[in-house]
């Protein structure tokens, strides 16, 4: 049974996810804005309502940790903003909550469990194919897409500073998915792969990926987009 933080929660491929782990025995602390009930329902779940953006929300994440769990197993950064937008029109401060999300939320997060990480320990990001140096690009995407290169290399400069620890940090990067989150930026777009299949993935991985892997980037993706 493995102690396992997942953000974003609310819905799509992070609310498939802590509903499996949580199925299969394990502890789950999901984060996310809004809480579905089925999560509070299930008694190995904790849920904590927070905003990533908000760094001081996150010291409920110290809190419990610190007072219930003590060691945290495994960090799936799942939480995401996807802003489509013509790149002239997109404000400083519209870059800025994009990125209070996708990257300086995925920062404070593993900063504060750091302490409760062990040997063994497993971070995965969810990163996506936009921030992949050399893929495919997307206009309307340069605040999400370059954001999420951002956390890539955040990850691998964090394997390679706590490697004599024995935590494992690695990346996925996500080609489309049929999430809500993806309909919402691109209405009537069908993604070939669901959110319950792309979670039965992430979940094999997030388990055992780190035995195979250290500072790496992971390219899941059967199509382009």
């Amino acid at each position: 049974m493995k102690n396992i933080i997942i953000t974003g929660t609310s819905r799509g491929i992070g609310y498939e996810l802590a509903l499996q782990f949580a199925n299969a025995g394990h502890q789950v602390l999901a984060i996310s804005r809004k809480t579905p009930q089925e999560l509070i329902d299930n008694k190995n779940i904790t849920c904590l309502s927070i905003d990533l953006s908000v760094e001081e929300d996150l010291q409920q994440v110290e809190k419990f940790i610190e007072t219930t769990w003590k060691k945290v197993d495994i960090i799936i950064h799942n939480a995401g903003s996807l802003l489509h937008k013509p790149f002239e029109f997109i404000s400083t401060k519209e870059f800025e909550d994009i990125y209070k999300v996708n990257v300086f939320g995925v920062a404070a997060l593993t900063r504060i469990c750091i302490p409760h990480l062990h040997n063994g320990s497993h971070v995965v990001t969810i990163s996506s194919m936009g921030g992949i140096q050399g893929s495919m690009k997307f206009a309307g995407l340069a605040a999400y897409s370059s954001s999420k290169g951002a956390v890539i290399t955040l990850s691998e400069l964090l394997a390679e500073e706590y490697k004599e620890r024995g935590i494992a940090f690695n990346v996925l990067a996500l080609g489309a998915v049929n999430t809500e989150m993806l309909q919402e930026a691109f209405p009537g777009y069908q993604a070939p792969i669901s959110a319950k299949e792309m979670a039965d993935y992430i979940f094999n991985f997030a388990l055992t990926g780190n035995k195979y892997y250290n500072g790496k980037v992971l390219q899941v993706s059967s199509t382009t987009p």
